[in-house]
């Protein structure tokens, strides 16, 4: 059995939430917590909601333990990049990529 949750459309690099998503993979949901509660990332703030999101589906649709579960997948993919301009020197502009993602969270029972 496992639970889910899964946000999108989040407004920071992919490469910088997997810094954060990679420090819980494998670790238990009171572990994981804590470790996120202590990162001083921009990506740990909406880690830690959605993996209490996860846990909230664990206990709610499959009424699972929430002591027993374990992170068993967690992976960010890139949502979609908005396109921005810079103005620059002579008259020229360069292009800003605003990255998204989207962060996925299963939990299984150990």
């Amino acid at each position: 059995m496992e639970a889910k949750a899964v946000a999108r459309y989040i407004r920071i690099a992919p490469r910088k939430v997997r810094l954060v998503v990679d420090l819980i993979r494998g670790k238990q949901v009171g572990e994981a917590l804590a470790i996120l509660k202590h990162t001083p990332k921009a990506a740990s703030p909406v880690v830690e909601k959605l993996l209490k999101s996860a846990i909230a589906n664990a206990e709610h649709n499959y009424e699972m333990d929430p002591n027993g579960l374990v992170v068993g997948k967690i992976f960010v993919d890139q949502g979609p990049t908005l396109k921005r301009f810079r103005p620059r020197a002579m008259g020229r502009a360069s292009r800003i990529h605003k990255r998204t993602s989207h962060i996925t969270v299963v939990l299984n029972e150990k």
